[in-house]
């Protein structure tokens, strides 16, 4: 089950970097993998100052991955998002709040029901500033011993992010009967709905 279920083949992407929302130069882009990116994607459209999210792959070496690649775990690309927000509105160290507190950054290559390591957590940073944020939060994280187990999240540069197929994008929101979507992806946001109201558009 997972990602994999109820989709049917389509073309191949090869587009390395999603393109800006139109007229909207003044944002910056946040990388992050936790999971099936249809949830993933609708977690991150719900937040405020969060103007776009892209579905697609990053993490691996593989030129190009096709849906079918990474899902089947051919591929050392995981599942990921690209999030497009304004900086005046959110920051990124939200952002990383968000990411770690709407999957289980304790499972190494699963979450939920989807397993491999196409489904690990990945936090990725394009500075030495998001790089430091994102381990200062992993460090009080592990100082507050809100998890039980060890946080299992790579922290990796950011290096390339291929653009899932068109119908990967938005898939929550145009497949709402999907069994997929009604019994994982529909309760993954619930419950960060629940957890973050503050944050909500």
């Amino acid at each position: 089950m997972g990602c994999l279920s109820n989709s049917k083949s389509e073309n191949k992407s090869t587009s390395k970097d999603p393109h800006l929302p139109q007229n909207q130069q003044n944002l910056e882009t946040a990388y992050f993998a936790s999971g099936c990116f249809w949830c993933v994607e609708a977690i991150f459209e719900h937040v405020k100052g969060v103007k776009e999210v892209i579905s697609g792959y990053a993490g691996g070496k593989e030129l190009n991955p096709s849906y079918e690649d990474v899902a089947s775990g051919r591929t050392s690309h995981a599942e990921a998002v690209a999030v497009y927000y304004d900086p005046k509105v959110i920051s990124y160290t939200t952002l990383v709040a968000v990411f770690f507190g709407s999957h289980d950054p304790t499972t190494k290559n699963r979450q939920g029901p989807d397993k491999g390591a196409q489904y690990r957590s990945i936090a990725f940073y394009k500075s030495d500033q998001e790089k430091q944020i994102i381990t200062d939060y992993i460090s009080e994280l592990t100082d507050q011993k809100v998890y039980s187990s060890p946080i299992v999240t790579e922290v990796k540069p950011y290096s390339v992010f291929y653009k899932a197929e068109e119908y990967h994008q938005d898939y929550e929101k145009k497949n709402p009967n999907n069994p997929y979507i009604k019994n994982v992806s529909i309760p993954r946001l619930k419950n960060f709905q629940q957890k973050f109201p503050e944050l909500l558009k």
